[in-house]
């Protein structure tokens, strides 16, 4: 990377970052005040994951799964069928484990644990994590929870589905060097290779084996995903009948997905990462999108964990931001909801507001 170019761009993004009626840099600092507000926002945070976590507990199903609507993008309002979702299952479960709990142990040990044995018993064969039809999303994230429980924990009966799981993976890697909805698919996408990078970093983390040359490809795959005129990252490499690259859409959760594919990737320091960053502070999505969407808390997830990998000034006025927004989005009962469901939306939320507390393994720093 150019070190020339790296305080330029820093100092782009955090004067991106600062709100209009921001005092000037410095006037500040870190007084009593400024550490009073941050406080008060941290605990009102732990409360609102608190009161999240709760509204899970009563909503997991007999078997250890969790329902919620099993579908495609936008048709999730319109097609999307309520099922046993490997996806929010997975996820519900790690929130959970960014709580402190594991399986058998803590306040939602025995959450964790139901909810465990129902991924295990979920388990194909070949690897595939689904039931209800569901996809590589939900495969993705499966792979990661039994990443994070068995680094944690060590249990034998996790580690060969483990392995199982993520060999899938890297079997389903493309020539491209992403994945896509269904394993053996030809063409990719930055929002599932996204998943699949992440769970593959958890793997390793945990000690399972994970080939170089599937990571190597991976970050490659990421790199050409990068949009260079605007700073943000792709959905799909689109290429034309003449060979050329052309581009496709570039929106905020698809460059929050490759910024933390990049970071997952072992990449801290990276143009294309900087340009990220600042993309992410240009077209951070208004509250009110997250009833109406899919991808808000998805878009906030990954782009929460490119914060916090980043740090700094940048972590600080991201996530007070972030934090507002999201306490503002919960319900009475505890709830979040957005279209794929409150299951999801719940754990996602209360997820992002875990991130700072690094109970799991795959959010340190």
């Amino acid at each position: 990377m150019q070190t020339g170019t790296r305080p330029v761009l820093l100092l782009m993004i955090l004067l991106l970052m600062i709100p209009a009626t921001a005092a000037p840099s410095g006037s500040r600092g870190d007084d009593d005040s400024t550490r009073v507000i941050d406080l008060k926002l941290q605990e009102r945070a732990r409360l609102a994951a608190e009161r999240g976590l709760e509204f899970l507990k009563q909503t997991q199903d007999a078997d250890g799964s969790w329902t919620d609507k099993i579908g495609r993008k936008v048709h999730y309002e319109y097609r999307g069928r309520l099922g046993k979702h490997v996806g929010v299952t997975s996820l519900a479960c790690l929130a959970f484990l960014a709580q402190g709990s594991l399986p058998g142990r803590g306040k939602y040990g025995e959450q964790v644990e139901k909810g465990l044995d129902f991924i295990l018993r979920t388990v194909q064969t070949n690897g595939f994590i689904s039931t209800d039809e569901s996809r590589m999303y939900s495969h993705a994230f499966a792979t990661l929870f039994l990443a994070e429980v068995y680094g944690m924990t060590g249990m034998e009966k996790v580690k060969e589905k483990l392995k199982s799981s993520v060999g899938l993976i890297v079997q389903a890697q493309n020539e491209t060097g992403g994945w896509r909805y269904q394993p053996g698919a030809d063409d990719a996408d930055m929002s599932i290779t996204v998943c699949q990078v992440m769970a593959l970093r958890a793997a390793r983390n945990a000690g399972i084996h994970v080939p170089k040359n599937v990571v190597d490809s991976a970050i490659s795959y990421v790199r050409e995903s990068s949009n260079v005129e605007s700073g943000g990252f792709m959905y799909q490499h689109e290429v034309g009948p003449t060979g050329r690259v052309q581009r496709s859409r570039t929106t905020f959760p698809l460059t929050a997905a490759g910024v933390t594919a990049l970071y997952g990737a072992g990449i801290y320091e990276d143009r294309v990462i900087d340009r990220g960053l600042i993309y992410l502070t240009r077209h951070r999505p208004r509250r009110y999108e997250a009833l109406n969407t899919f991808d808000y808390y998805y878009g906030m997830y990954y782009a929460t964990q490119a914060a916090f990998q980043r740090g700094g000034e940048y972590w600080t006025l991201w996530h007070k931001n972030t934090w507002s927004d999201i306490l503002s989005l919960q319900n009475p009962d505890g709830s979040w909801q957005d279209l794929v469901g409150p299951n999801y939306a719940t754990a996602m939320a209360c997820i992002i507001l875990e991130i700072p507390f690094q109970y799991l393994p795959i959010f340190e720093r």
